[in-house]
């Protein structure tokens, strides 16, 4: 693994009033990595994220994300990076080309650079036939594909990946799988969080959160044996019950 370090963590601690959402999180991420950042509903991962993504700022702790700073780099921050959620963030109203062009207007690339990269994106994916049809009228799985690539149209350092593969059956979670390996491969770092504990078995390193904080941090061979665990499943079920 590449030790290029593109993700910086020490103390981060957000608070909302007395309640304490991320408590003390220490923890690195580095170039290619494909970093699992795991938990239950409630366990602060999604809190850790807007502070990750330049949208919340910590109460307290160093946080640097692509080497800038999240107190007062933001914008530097947002630049370069790429996020996905579980909903697409597709435009269901508009077409295939028009996401594509309407996104890579928003992260600032100039008009030739778009439609190159529009040509490029729709002949990598397949979807000659495709671009001028409305996102509402195209399958799930094709609907992920698309909002993954429009999420690394400006090359960013870091992707985001929120939950991507909810909804989708397994073997289009599979293929997704494999998009993310190839971006690994190719030095951008991929930061996912999935409920899919199969999921968590393709990751580099998994760290799994619980009542905010990171109980854990490893990689997931190095997980099942510190829990004598078959499976990633069991890890996560004997860290629930404590």
């Amino acid at each position: 693994m590449n030790k290029d370090l593109v993700i910086k963590v020490r103390g981060l601690t957000k608070k909302f009033g007395d309640f304490v959402a991320n408590d003390h999180l220490d923890f690195d991420v580095y170039k290619g990595e494909i970093f699992g950042f795991l938990g239950a509903n409630g366990a602060g991962k999604t809190t850790a994220i807007k502070i990750l993504c330049g949208l919340s700022y910590p109460t307290s702790g160093e946080v640097s994300v692509a080497g800038y700073n999240v107190y007062n780099q933001t914008e530097q921050v947002k630049r370069n990076i790429g996020y996905m959620s579980q909903n697409f963030t597709l435009y269901e109203d508009l077409t295939v080309v028009e996401n594509i062009r309407f996104y890579g207007g928003i992260y600032g690339l100039d008009k030739k650079t778009i439609k190159t990269k529009s040509n490029l994106l729709i002949e990598k994916l397949g979807f000659e036939k495709e671009k001028y049809r409305l996102i509402a009228d195209i399958p799930l799985g094709w609907k992920q594909k698309l909002a993954f690539s429009v999420a690394m149209l400006h090359d960013p350092q870091i992707v985001f990946l929120d939950e991507p593969t909810g909804g989708v059956d397994p073997n289009t979670r599979r293929q997704f799988w494999d998009l993310i390996y190839e971006v690994s491969d190719s030095g951008m770092t991929v930061f996912v969080t999935t409920h899919y504990m199969d999921e968590a078995e393709y990751c580099s390193r998994v760290s799994i959160m619980d009542e905010g904080k990171i109980v854990t941090l490893d990689t997931p061979e190095n997980l099942k044996l510190k829990y004598q665990a078959a499976n990633m499943d069991e890890v996560f079920v004997k860290i629930a019950r404590g």
